[in-house]
């Protein structure tokens, strides 16, 4: 995976000092790079049975449309509060300096559909928490969380305790 950090340009003080900033945009443009995170996104859980994968805003989106055309299956968007259009159901969850939510369409998924969450980082595990919380309160069995990167030091990993968490980067 070392080929797939070269590739991720990383961006000292943003967006503010003391924080190293992994900018995946240099990832994102780069056709064989892009190709292979997402195989390794999807790698993992390929045979289980996947129904749908579920993908947090932003960059989410970005990487979980691809893996489910790579698993063969739909695409589920989790949205900031105020943008779906139909009737939706709703999260909080905690920031360092506030609360923030999520939302997705009430009917996006049917009790018993096998997800797959993904997303491009796992930091504190806040958004990814609140998702399975909307999946699991629609009665979705969600099959595992996967992530791009993961920043270890943030704890992300414990705050998923009990689920199938894989991560392609660790930094």
């Amino acid at each position: 995976m070392d080929q797939l950090k070269a590739k991720i340009r990383n961006i000292p003080d943003f967006p503010k000092p003391g924080i190293l900033f992994y900018d995946i945009t240099t990832l994102l443009r780069d056709g064989e790079g892009f190709g292979q995170a997402i195989d390794a996104l999807a790698s993992p859980f390929k045979g289980q049975a996947i129904e749908a994968v579920v993908g947090m805003e932003s960059r989410g989106f970005i990487f979980g449309a691809a893996v489910a055309d790579r698993l063969g299956t739909g695409f589920i968007p989790v949205r900031k509060p105020g943008k779906l259009p139909s009737k939706t159901v709703k999260a909080s969850y905690d920031l360092e300096y506030g609360t923030d939510s999520l939302e997705m369409h009430c009917d996006a998924v049917d009790r018993g559909t096998r997800v797959l969450v993904v997303d491009d980082l796992l930091a504190t595990g806040g958004t990814a928490k609140a998702t399975l919380s909307l999946l699991r309160g629609c009665g979705a069995e969600v099959v595992g969380v996967s992530f791009l990167i993961e920043l270890v030091a943030l704890g992300g990993r414990a705050r998923l305790a009990g689920e199938h968490v894989s991560a392609i980067l660790q930094y």
